[in-house]
Formats: structure tokens, sequence, C-alpha cells
């Protein structure tokens, strides 16, 4: 799913084939199901979801509904809903529905005492409309977030996770039996995003990378331990996640 996923920043037909196809009830259930049974970064981090139809949200791209994001607010509770929803993400893709991470839909309400996040707009979609060759999509090249001489084919698929206004925020450290992942403010880089919403949309970011990090650890049978360091600081680099592997 990793190489089929895309962002579908619209669902018009008239750019993508999204078709007329919706998304069933029996898939909304679906959808939560699987959202309460993923694995977490924190466990002691509450967390929890509202699908919303679209009109009802600040999402409204032409998705059919948009979900909503909410959490306790802790160390690094972006960075797991950037996890969390990031493995959403690419199961909604096997379900062949076309999903958008919406860092423009800000909102101010709460849940069950949780604190809204980011939302998300989905959209059943016709298969033809997801991504044929994730190389020919828009990313850094591979020596500029690995730096390490190790595991490059896996850098080279990890370097396709999304991120906000495709900022890329990430470097990766390390030798054969460490990977060091970084928060990375690359210096000079221009951003449409302010620099208090670059802060705020990149940790989410870092989370949606070291799924598919992991993901793609796990795919070649490459065991490891984990730590995770706060990031709660707005520097060039910080050290998010050490991995030793195994």
């Amino acid at each position: 799913m990793i190489f089929k996923r895309k962002s579908f920043h619209t669902y018009a037909n008239r750019v993508f084939n999204t078709g007329n196809l919706k998304i069933s009830n029996d898939e909304l259930d679906l959808i939560k199901q699987t959202y309460y049974s993923l694995d977490s970064l924190y466990k002691d981090i509450k967390t929890e979801i509202v699908i919303k139809k679209e009109k009802e949200s600040k999402c409204q791209r032409g998705n059919e509904y948009t979900i909503y994001f909410y959490s306790e607010v802790k160390d690094n509770y972006l960075a797991n809903i950037g996890y969390l929803g990031e493995q959403l993400d690419l199961f909604l893709t096997s379900k062949n529905i076309g999903t958008l991470w919406y860092g423009l839909g800000k909102e101010k309400d709460e849940y069950n005492g949780l604190t809204f996040v980011i939302m998300m707009g989905i959209k059943k979609v016709e298969p033809s409309s997801f991504r044929k060759d994730m190389y020919k999509s828009k990313r850094k090249s591979l020596d500029e977030i690995w730096d390490n001489d190790f595991y490059k084919e896996i850098g080279d698929i990890v370097r396709f996770a999304p991120s906000a206004c495709n900022s890329q925020p990430w470097l990766v450290k390390g030798d054969e039996k460490h990977i060091d992942v970084y928060r990375y403010r690359y210096p000079g880089r221009i951003s449409i995003m302010s620099k208090e919403n670059a802060f705020y949309f990149n940790r989410i970011d870092i989370g949606i990378f070291i799924c598919f990090l992991e993901l793609c650890l796990k795919h070649n049978d490459i065991n490891f331990k984990r730590i995770l360091h706060t990031d709660n600081i707005d520097e060039e680099y910080i050290l998010f996640a050490e991995y030793e592997l195994i």
C-alpha cells in the first residue's frame, strides 16, 4: 500500500477518475474497528476518531467523509497521531478509499475531553485513481535524507512518506546496527507554512515517517528495539527515535 497510496488534494473527476462509488455503512464501521485495533507509539495516550460527513466538516474537497483525530495532550502526542493515522491511511488505501491529510482544517473543539489534532478527508475511488509509479512523486533524493551507508533500499522507500506541504522534515543517521531518526528543519528551506504551523505539523509528520520505516524493517525481517525521545522544542535537529537492529 505504500506504493499504491497517494494524497487526493481534490476528488474531482476532472482531475482524477474517482467515479461515483460510495463508502458503505459497513465500511464506516470497519474503519472505526480498524483504528482502535492499531498499535500506537504510546499506550498511555488516549485517542479517538470521529467520522463526519463532508458538509459537516471543515474538509470539503469533494470527499464523502472526514475523519477527525482527537488526543490527550501529552509528550509526543502529535507523532503518536501521525503513526496511528498513517496506519489507517494505508488500510484505507487497501480498500480503495482515497485519503487526504488535511492540515488546513482547523478546529478548536474537543471530544470526550480530548483535543482535536488533525483531520483526513476520505472517499471511495476507482482503483485506477491511485498512484501508478511512486518514483515519479516529488521527493528529496535519498542522499538528502539518508546519512547512513546501510539499509539504503529501505531509505529509498521511506522517503516517500507524506508530509505537510511536502516538507519532508526528516534525516536518518546510523550504521549497520543502528538507525537514528531526526526531525530536521532544513536551513533556508522556503515553506508556505508559518514557523508555528511547521513545528506543529512536522511533529505529526515524523510519526508518519517512522510508521513507514517500521513497516519496511518488519517487511525485511529486521527486528529492532526502539527508544523515543521527547520532541517539544523547535530546533534545527531533534533526535526523535533510536533503533537498535537485532
